[in-house]
């Protein structure tokens, strides 16, 4: 069965307002930044964030009166410190206010296996004595059947859509997905729905090539959204690198709340779609992020 959509329907159909959605699964690679503006550009309201670190994406969402809630580890440009609009929602409610769940990146990783595995919660030792217990009431302290020891219970975190960065698809689901992965295994496995934007896509066969490299079961995919350099500006192993001076530039312009807006005019909603974004950082600066020395794994041998 062909999945393959356009991104502009794809997130037409599976994020509708209140929705809650899994992004930035890897921390600070493969960030679906692209879904993310075109989130933006369709208006959608009142969506649940989840995610470790998904670096500036949430908080180009916050600014853009996106969310209502954030399930989170962290908030923020990674390169220079939290994010000004997540700041401006929770303290000051702009554009509106924010509700906030705390949590670790482990918890969120405890919360979307839990899902994935169809339980209602995961144990663990993690987090007692920590201030995160203090700021999420969601947390239960309980004592272990079998030993008596105290553990926290991390209940189970179910996103109505995981939106996955992956470099390679194939028409039918499958993908491969290599270096830093995160949470995007299991957050694949917890969503009810999963869509994946992929720099390139590929035969079946070459999917099947190496089932090591797949992370996402293709059953589970609703979605496949043919997106080269969706991920701009954070890096897709074996694609591109990080653009550092992205991060630079919104973290100057996104200070005040008029200066934020003038580059979301700019960066977004002028852009049009992503294929403007791209041709508004201008063919040098995507091939300067290009990959500049390979580095192939050695070939591995299925046979039996």
């Amino acid at each position: 069965m062909v999945k393959i959509l356009t991104l502009s329907d794809t997130i037409g159909r599976f994020v509708p307002d209140g929705a809650s959605v899994v992004m930035g699964t890897a921390l600070e690679c493969l960030i679906p930044f692209a879904a993310g503006h075109e989130i933006i550009r369709q208006r959608k309201r009142d969506l649940t964030l989840i995610g470790p670190i998904s670096d500036i994406l949430f908080d180009q969402l916050i600014g853009a009166g996106c969310v209502r809630k954030v399930i989170a580890a962290w908030v923020g440009n990674v390169a220079h410190g939290s994010g000004y609009n997540f700041r401006r929602a929770l303290e000051d409610g702009i554009p509106h206010p924010l509700e906030v769940e705390d949590h670790s990146n482990f918890s969120i990783a405890m919360g979307l296996e839990a899902s994935a595995l169809g339980l209602p919660y995961l144990p663990t030792r993690t987090l007692l004595g920590s201030d995160i217990m203090t700021r999420n009431p969601a947390f239960k302290v309980e004592p272990c059947p079998f030993t008596g020891e105290r553990l926290v219970l991390v209940p189970a975190i179910e996103p109505d859509v995981a939106l996955l960065q992956v470099q390679r698809a194939d028409p039918e689901g499958g993908s491969h997905v290599w270096g830093p992965t995160g949470v995007t295994g299991a957050a694949a496995r917890a969503a009810k729905h999963v869509v994946l934007l992929a720099e390139e896509i590929v035969t079946p066969d070459v999917i099947r090539s190496d089932p090591n490299r797949t992370l996402v079961p293709p059953f589970r995919v609703d979605a496949v959204v043919h997106c080269p350099r969706g991920g701009h500006p954070s890096p897709v192993q074996g694609y591109y690198n990080r653009d550092h001076a992205a991060y630079t530039e919104y973290h100057q312009r996104s200070a005040t709340r008029e200066a934020f807006l003038d580059w979301l005019k700019e960066w977004v909603l002028e852009a049009g779609d992503h294929s403007g974004y791209l041709a508004g950082l201008g063919e040098a600066r995507l091939a300067g992020l290009n990959v500049k020395t390979p580095h192939l794994a050695a070939p591995v041998d299925y046979g039996f």
